[in-house]
């Protein structure tokens, strides 16, 4: 018997190549249909090349996970997103993926937001088209992973004095992170990889590789930012920026305060003396105008403002 349904109702294909028994199971749902074309798709492939025929099957999560990670290689994160999916890959096959990825969500939910989540699902994604187009699965299984919603749109804007009370109660390092996302909008991660040699004597370079557009970046160095310079390239890693930002956040009372509200916080500060939307876009790195846009209400609420002195007289 060449095909087979087990217990838990997945079905098997099961052939000899040159004396050799060659054994996948097939995903979850596959009818009796689809598994004799598969077999009968398998046994052409053998009799084009018997020696060397990549053949489908089930595979581990943790084979999944590997074939992403040799594909990150090539990319700036090397794979950090995909790390943290290993504990859970290492229960799962890959037609399990459904389930898989609900358990993962399940358990971290509560410690990372949906974007980082979905930063994690994505490797997933991208392992299972790897895997696919090398014939190691019969379907693409990442089509079936949906990502968590996320609202990136925050309304947490600071001002000078309530960065300067939570920069406050870090260390001197710290500080200096804290004053240059503020004054240059950059990210965390931008700020952990600015090299010595991107420091000029008038602008800050962001490498390519390190931007989430894939974009450098120059931005000039005002005044405030210089005394902090001589801080970078920094002693510390994104983790410890965390930690050392949480702890501080929370003595400042300021516990909903994120470490991004300070790009957003640079944004809202150059609306507020009245720096084109244009400029903003392009002092932040955004890669289309849309993202930008996200601050154009507060362009109306300063609009509303000016106006409600005039509606006050009427």
């Amino acid at each position: 018997m060449s095909v087979w349904t087990d217990k838990q109702g997945r079905r098997h294909v099961g052939i000899m190549v040159g004396g050799q028994r060659v054994h996948r199971i097939l995903a979850s749902g596959t009818t009796a249909g689809d598994a004799k074309l598969i077999e009968a798709e398998l046994r052409k492939a053998i009799a084009k090349s018997p020696k060397k025929v990549s053949i489908p099957g089930d595979p581990p999560m943790t084979a999944i996970i590997a074939l992403y990670m040799e594909h990150a290689k090539t990319l700036a994160d090397k794979g950090d997103a995909a790390l943290r999916l290993v504990p859970w890959a290492e229960k799962y096959r890959a037609s399990q993926v459904k389930e898989f990825t609900s358990h993962f969500i399940k358990d971290t939910v509560e410690s990372y937001a949906p974007a980082t989540i979905n930063r994690s699902l994505a490797c997933v994604k991208k392992g299972m088209s790897l895997a696919w187009k090398a014939e190691l699965i019969p379907e693409n299984y990442g089509l079936r992973i949906e990502n968590l919603p996320v609202n990136n749109k925050r309304e947490i804007f600071l001002n000078v004095e309530q960065v300067r009370d939570i920069a406050q109660h870090c260390t001197e390092q710290m500080q200096a992170v804290i004053w240059a996302a503020l004054l240059t909008g950059a990210r965390r991660g931008e700020l952990v990889k600015l090299k010595a040699e991107f420091i000029g004597e008038d602008v800050l370079t962001f490498e390519r590789k390190t931007t989430k557009t894939r974009r450098s970046r120059v931005v000039p160095i005002v005044a405030a930012l210089r005394p902090w310079l001589k801080h970078f390239p920094l002693k510390v890693n994104e983790e410890g920026i965390k930690t050392a930002w949480q702890r501080a956040r929370v003595k400042a009372g300021m516990e909903h305060v994120n470490f991004h509200d300070l790009r957003h916080s640079c944004a809202s500060i150059l609306l507020a003396h009245e720096v084109p939307l244009s400029t903003i876009g392009e002092i932040l790195g955004h890669s289309n105008t849309q993202t930008t846009q996200r601050y154009a209400h507060l362009q109306v609420a300063q609009k509303r403002e000016a106006l409600d002195k005039i509606s006050v007289l009427v």
